[in-house]
């Protein structure tokens, strides 16, 4: 099949440089073909899970003819204008510009595909060897930016005129969970421990629409930049219903993601911009929440504090509301309590006695899919329930909507209260630290 000559000059026009199948290839083609294309369906009787199944192509013939990028109909259909005839995927959005080019480049070099190697086979040696290079990558990057003032600042969203809005938040100890007294309190608050964290940079508001589409749809016409790197760290299919419910778009907080998006939405914008990002921390986002007060709330006394500070069943009208349009707690941070629930970082138990004793940034690492830990209170709680002590726990009933199977890794179409604001710690951890934050069990997602 004669590839167009339109396309060829979109392949051309970008920078090349030799493409690697673990960071570059195999994330693609797991991402956008390999759902139609293994072996318990063969779209066209093309299975694309393993190297000698892709080269003997399918019906109409071999899809890649190695060392032959024009020649190769797989290149041609990655192409397409998205729901075009025989494009990949059939659904869009259609690959970027340095995708196109990483392709070409890969066949050209003789579709090097290593051993036995299958596509969508899991976490195995060979997909941790390809992530851990690219957060490697990711690091490289991060540590040759020029470092920041200790001040707030705005990033920028590429991609988007959004930006967020980040304010430092100064390390040091507070005691986490609540007293036996406080009203509304549960049995996972406690028992109460003395906590040090270390200073950090957070999100002032909750990440709106605006800023998470860029990364969660892809679409050609807001990702022309050929940023490799970037563009190796995986991100979300095609939802298969509109995410905001109807609810709004700019300005309003996204939501219904999985940790595991907010994580990888976390390592796709710590590339674009050479700032490490991840989600915040139980601890980290207490700490925050509290602004240096013991109190359920870090609020004024008085009947109406709450109202003016939180969007909650009593005052949301029955969904969310824009981003930072309630008073800020007392460190400038809008909505930690209510409008939506906020993923942290961190595996759920039950009692912090069962944390390991960990008293200096501590993490529980999740061992399991589901309970995950979400803080702060929705639009659709009571106010019992909005205090920066009260913790839920992330449960499969947040997915009933979700027609695939198995269940989506990216959206939890259930959950149109959760979403997640990010942090980023002044110390810049090693690449191991890394890709266990942005790939907190990611083999159970």
């Amino acid at each position: 099949m004669a590839r167009p000559l339109a396309l060829l000059a979109l392949a051309s026009s970008v920078p090349t440089a030799a493409a690697d199948f673990e960071t570059e290839i195999r994330p693609l083609l797991e991402a956008k073909c390999l759902a139609c294309h293994r072996d318990a369906n063969k779209l066209g009787g093309l299975s694309l899970e393993d190297r000698d199944a892709a080269m003997r192509g399918g019906a109409s013939g071999p899809s890649i003819v190695a060392g032959e990028p024009e020649a190769s109909p797989l290149l041609a259909r990655l192409t397409l204008p998205a729901r075009a005839p025989g494009a990949m995927p059939p659904a869009g959005p259609p690959l970027a510009p340095s995708e196109v080019s990483a392709v070409r480049e890969w066949i050209l070099a003789g579709a090097p595909w290593p051993g036995a190697l299958q596509l969508g086979s899991g976490s195995g040696a060979a997909t941790e060897d390809g992530e851990m290079e690219l957060v490697r990558a990711i690091h490289r990057r991060i540590t040759k930016k020029a470092k920041d003032g200790a001040d707030a600042y705005e990033q920028e969203i590429p991609g988007s005129a959004a930006a967020l809005r980040m304010v430092p938040i100064a390390g040091g100890e507070f005691v986490q969970g609540t007293p036996n007294s406080e009203p509304g309190r549960h049995d996972d608050e406690g028992p109460r421990r003395r906590v040090h964290v270390g200073a950090f940079w957070m999100g002032a508001r909750e990440v709106t629409w605006d800023a998470f589409r860029p990364y969660m749809l892809r679409e050609s016409e807001v990702y022309l930049d050929p940023d490799r790197v970037a563009a190796a760290v995986s991100s979300p299919t095609p939802p298969y219903m509109e995410m905001s419910f109807g609810m709004g778009i700019e300005g309003y907080p996204a939501i219904s993601m999985t940790q595991h998006a907010a994580s990888k939405y976390a390592q796709w914008l710590s590339a674009k911009t050479g700032r490490f990002y991840r989600l915040p921390t139980e601890a980290e986002w207490e700490y925050a929440c509290r602004a240096g007060h013991e109190t359920a709330r870090p609020l004024p006394p008085g009947p109406d504090g709450l109202g003016e500070h939180a969007w909650f069943w009593d005052n949301s009208n029955g969904q969310y509301q824009p981003v930072g349009s309630k008073k800020a707690n007392p460190w400038g941070l809008h909505d930690m309590l209510g409008n939506v629930w906020e993923w942290t970082l961190d595996g759920y138990r039950p009692s912090y006695a069962t944390t390991d004793g960990a008293a200096v940034d501590p993490w529980v690492r999740a061992e399991a899919l589901y309970p995950r830990v979400v803080r702060g209170g929705s639009w659709m709680d009571d106010a019992p329930l909005l205090r920066c002590g009260a913790r839920r726990a992330s449960d499969d009933s947040w997915k009933m909507q979700d027609p695939q199977l198995p269940k989506s890794i990216w959206y939890h179409t259930d959950a149109q209260w959760l979403g997640f604001r990010l942090v980023r710690p002044v110390r810049v951890p090693p690449p191991e630290e890394m890709h266990a934050f942005w790939n907190s069990a990611t083999d159970l997602q």
